[in-house]
């Protein structure tokens, strides 16, 4: 059942390609929307291949879909993304900023490339495609930034996703202010543990401590948070800005 209905709206979810991304994707297909698939290029060829069985999916529901590729951690590649949007969409009305990298280590054995690694996606990332993005965003658009519960209580071995995630949360506020003279409002949602390829990172143990820290008991779905973003990204929410929701099942 469609909650939320987006037709002739155009939306770009960074890191799209699978897991959470392609899931906001799908909700904002069915509720009619203009998907665009992104992903980064590997040396291996899977987003790619990740990108286009997305793509699939999405048009089954008859979705109108354009697949781009772009690497957020890169000022000249956001860049190119969106003039891409604005030639095959002819602009933007929402933007999820939702490309994550986990590498997990203490602050004794992170390595410099470790903090460089996830800082470059998790928060630099954020920041170009919000600057750039804005300049193709209609007024009146949505911004919805992909934040953490790490970001708001930090946990242990997440130094680098814990400050990158706390930078979205505090950036979130700051391009609420500047971009509501255009009524654009800019919000953020903070999961716990998702169920999605990315807790493929963290250790079975610590996913049975966490899990039993929940008072749901059980990890959330990735529909859970899609939900959670189409609301931010629906008309109706249009006074709330500058926000940050956890989706954690109760935890913290």
């Amino acid at each position: 059942m469609v909650r939320y209905s987006f037709p002739g709206k155009v939306v770009l979810v960074t890191g799209s390609s699978r897991g959470m991304g392609a899931a906001i994707l799908e909700a904002f297909a069915r509720a009619g929307a203009t998907c665009i698939v992104n992903y980064c290029n590997d040396a291996e060829g899977q987003n790619r291949k990740d990108a286009e069985e997305t793509a699939e999916k999405l048009k089954a529901l008859s979705a109108p879909v354009h697949v781009l590729e772009a690497d957020v951690r890169r000022y000249d590649s956001v860049e190119a993304l969106m003039k891409q949007v604005k030639d095959v969409a002819g602009g933007l009305d929402i933007l999820v900023n939702n490309a994550g990298v986990l590498r997990d280590r203490t602050v004794r054995k992170m390595t410099p490339d470790d903090w460089s690694a996830v800082l470059d996606t998790n928060l630099d990332g954020v920041f170009w495609s919000s600057k750039l993005g804005a300049e193709i965003l209609r007024d009146g658009g949505r911004i919805v930034n992909i934040a953490s519960i790490a970001g708001i209580v930090g946990f242990h071995g997440q130094a680098n996703y814990a400050a990158a995630k706390a930078g979205v949360i505090a950036l979130t506020k700051v391009l609420a202010k500047e971009l509501a003279r255009r009524g654009i409002t800019v919000n953020a949602v903070a999961p716990g543990v998702i169920q999605t390829p990315m807790i493929a990172g963290i250790k079975p143990e610590m996913q049975a401590e966490y899990e039993k820290q929940i008072p749901m008991g059980r990890f959330g779905k990735p529909d859970e948070v899609a939900h959670a973003v189409l609301f931010f990204a629906c008309e109706e929410s249009g006074y709330i800005t500058g926000q940050t929701l956890p989706i954690t099942g109760g935890w913290f």
